[in-house]
């Protein structure tokens, strides 16, 4: 691609306990006019108990070889690196495991979201973070000899009891790392969300955040937070309330600002995450998913 970028991703789902939905899901994406897919490891039984089941990896890399196709990697949503001193080193093996499995299926990059913390004092809050820092810089040779990027993805709180990173916090975490192998995921409906509930400028967060994203998540939403009651999920999207995992254009997140003020770096990855649903509007979300990374200034 002329500015730098590996090209548009789909998020693919896999439901059946032993993967056996895997090859048709990256068959159909292919078909669907993607290159990349990403892989859901927190739907594929092959870690246990922070230990890779080798022989079930192994299966699931050959169902991948088998394929004319790229991967990328979503990592398990329950790693948190600013987790309670107790818990910590647990989390830690798990993301081991993550990068372990990310290198044997050929994953470019694993996903994992950055962490939570209890609403408590800001230092306690504080030392979650260099525990966050810490446990990133401790991992990222181990990423860099697997040659899987760790992109750490910007998400939202969901609710006001836990505190997490709005998207110019993560940076600067990053940026205090400062390794190749440790950059973002950039979760543009969550950062908007997560903005929004936090009272920050989305376009601001949004340039902050850029220059580490080597992993884009792309979806629409309103940036409104579900904080009120609804009935069923096409309430919701009456409401534009939530993270709706919306078709490129059906929300009004401002792709265009984000495209004309930011700037990423080169080898960005721009993986759609639309939610089942709406697949029947996957062609027009590619086509605009393509013209929007396309579009991306980098570094």
């Amino acid at each position: 691609m002329s500015n730098g970028n590996l090209g548009v991703g789909l998020s693919i789902p896999v439901t059946h306990p032993k993967y056996a939905d895997l090859g048709a899901s990256i068959d159909n994406a292919l078909a669907a006019g993607v290159g990349i897919v990403e892989l859901p490891l927190h739907w594929l039984d092959v870690i246990v108990g922070a230990h890779v089941l080798k022989p079930r990896v192994a299966e699931v890399a050959k169902i991948v070889a088998d394929r004319p196709v790229r991967t990328t990697l979503h990592g398990h949503l329950g790693i948190n690196l600013m987790e309670e001193p107790h818990l910590l080193a647990l989390h830690t093996d798990v993301l081991k495991a993550n990068i372990e499995v990310a290198q044997a299926v050929g994953a470019m990059h694993l996903v994992i979201h950055a962490g939570f913390a209890r609403q408590m004092q800001q230092a306690a809050i504080e030392r979650a973070y260099d525990r966050q820092r810490e446990a990133l810089a401790a991992i990222a040779p181990l990423a860099e000899a697997a040659g899987v990027v760790v992109c750490v993805e910007c998400i939202f709180t969901y609710d006001r009891e836990r505190h997490h990173p709005l998207p110019s916090r993560l940076a600067a975490e990053l940026a205090l790392i400062d390794h190749n192998f440790i950059r973002a995921t950039f979760d543009f409906s969550h950062g908007y969300i997560h903005s929004t509930l936090n009272g920050a400028d989305f376009v601001a967060e949004a340039q902050a955040l850029a220059p580490f994203s080597k992993h884009l998540h792309l979806h629409d939403s309103f940036g409104r937070p579900k904080d009120f009651w609804t009935y069923t999920q096409t309430e919701d999207l009456a409401f534009g309330a939530g993270d709706l995992h919306l078709p490129l254009g059906w929300g009004d997140i401002p792709w265009k600002q984000i495209a004309e003020t930011c700037t990423f770096p080169k080898g960005v990855v721009g993986d759609i995450e639309l939610q089942q649903r709406f697949w029947s509007e996957l062609p027009e979300t590619i086509r605009l998913a393509r013209e929007f990374t396309e579009s991306l200034r980098t570094q």
